[in-house]
């Protein structure tokens, strides 16, 4: 496993505008081919976090997921992000995971926002799941997930010298200024007992519902120390995570030995 550049793009979504999105965040990301190797967009990034938005869902045969293909071949990087998508009678919020070469993978949403009734319109999905890149297994998951740590637990193999689910976990997010301390906190707490790097990135601006956003975004090491910090502004980061800085920790503190055994039902 060598070494991963993870990209952070935080912006300000446009209300129900997929095509202004797929422009706005494409520009933000357009200069990263050969920089990176990872680039994250926000939850909901072509559309803002909107119940509404539902009667607009995609399919996976639509703009916003060809779309994904194509930046991430152009940058030779894997791009990331959630949208709404329909899949047969159910709209799901789907964190789409596309590879250079084409290759797709997906997350659905498990935890709906029951606050802002996104579990009366949209379906929850059932399984959390890895993706392999570029050595590191990655764990992809959506905002109101980050409150739920049974579902997020990182469980190491003991018949396989301790390895675990996943070396990164993923947070994309539409995150409202008004919880930013939960947001920060639990991003650390999240880190801190999966022994693992966590990334999360969140929206900045006022949406459609009026709610602001203050950003927020950050990549967190194993031991909850902030590597990047994104302010309530527009940014792009860039952070390396170091692969045998987290081999070296799970050697030297192997607490994910000692974890307890359940399964999520």
């Amino acid at each position: 496993m060598s070494n991963l550049r993870i990209s952070l793009i935080q912006g300000a979504t446009l209300w129900h505008d997929p095509a202004g999105n797929r422009d706005y965040y494409g520009g933000l990301m357009s200069s990263l081919r050969g920089l990176t190797d990872l680039v994250v967009l926000p939850e909901t990034f072509t559309s803002g976090f909107s119940n509404e938005a539902i009667t607009d869902a995609e399919t996976m045969d639509g703009e916003t997921v060809a779309w994904l293909r194509e930046q991430a071949a152009r940058l030779d990087a894997a791009v990331t992000g959630s949208v709404q998508i329909r899949d047969g009678d159910r709209v799901v919020n789907r964190m789409l995971f596309a590879k250079p070469d084409g290759e797709l993978h997906h997350y659905d949403k498990r935890h709906l926002f029951r606050y802002a009734d996104e579990h009366k319109r949209y379906a929850a999905g059932r399984d959390r799941i890895t993706v392999e890149w570029k050595g590191w297994r990655i764990c992809p998951l959506v905002c109101y997930d980050l409150r739920f740590p049974v579902f997020s637990r990182n469980r190491f193999d003991v018949e396989r010298a301790g390895q675990p689910d996943y070396d990164l976990a993923l947070y994309v997010a539409n995150w409202p200024a008004a919880r930013a301390h939960a947001w920060k906190t639990l991003l650390r707490a999240r880190a801190i007992e999966n022994l693992c790097y966590v990334a999360g990135v969140n929206r900045v601006g006022i949406d459609g519902n009026n709610l602001s956003y203050a950003g927020d975004s950050s990549v967190i090491d194993y031991l909850g120390d902030a590597l990047s910090e994104c302010t309530d502004s527009e940014m792009v980061t860039t952070t390396t995570l170091l692969s045998a800085g987290l081999r070296a920790h799970r050697e030297h503190f192997p607490a994910m030995l000692d974890g307890d055994t359940f399964e999520i039902t």
